[in-house]
């Protein structure tokens, strides 16, 4: 199917392509526990979506840049070591993105987390190539709700953003593509339904979406 104008779809990484909330809980807990200290499960849904810069001080207190850099760090080669050993992919995520790429729309990553996590969760999907724009949280120096790194993701797709289409799971992940002026839908992943009230369209699970529906969203 050809457009007259391209549509890009920008998808977030974690509670999107993949189902990433339990390796990720577990990294913390695992962090705190080097640290003497702990990480609820309350407290871990509270702050998922958002960069670990903004997490951190929240779970661990206040602490210089230093400090906290490395904290992050330490995380997230603990999270790499869980999901390496079975990556939790979402069902019939490749094959969306398959569909989309054959139907010639314009596919990017937008996610708070760091650039090793999403190209090792690309590379597990086998569909890295299909995907040219991956901006992280490497990339922006504000996380979500800031538009930033969808704003980021529409100028690196060179797709205006009222005709691109952000799938999300996170209320503040919605926040920021609505600030971006982008289109939304929101994946009932790990929130309920009315958390995303200002969502142009809400699906129970990624495998309800369809190109068409994704689509539609533009005209």
């Amino acid at each position: 199917m050809n457009h007259r104008q391209p549509i890009g779809v920008i998808f977030d990484m974690d509670g999107v392509l993949v189902d990433s909330a339990q390796p990720h809980l577990d990294s913390w807990q695992l962090l705190a526990k080097e640290n003497d200290r702990s990480v609820t499960r309350e407290q871990f849904a509270a702050t998922f979506g958002r960069q670990n810069n903004d997490i951190i001080p929240l779970l661990f207190g206040d602490m210089d840049a230093r400090r906290c850099a490395a904290l992050a760090d330490r995380k997230e080669e603990i999270y790499r070591d869980l999901v390496r050993q079975a990556p939790p992919v979402v069902s019939g995520a490749i094959e969306l993105i398959h569909a989309l790429h054959e139907r010639g729309v314009c596919l990017a990553v937008g996610s708070s987390g760091p650039r090793q996590n999403i190209e090792l969760m690309l590379d597990a999907m086998g569909v890295r190539a299909l995907i040219p724009v991956v901006i992280t949280g490497d990339d922006v120096a504000r996380g979500k709700p800031d538009p930033e790194v969808f704003a980021l993701a529409c100028q690196g797709l060179g797709v205006e953003a009222v005709r691109c289409v952000v799938v999300e799971d996170a209320p503040v992940g919605i926040e920021a593509a609505m600030a971006a002026g982008t289109r939304t839908i929101a994946i009932l992943m790990h929130h309920p339904a009315e958390s995303f009230q200002n969502a142009d369209c809400i699906v129970d699970r990624l495998s309800d979406l369809t190109p068409e529906k994704i689509e539609s969203l533009v005209g």
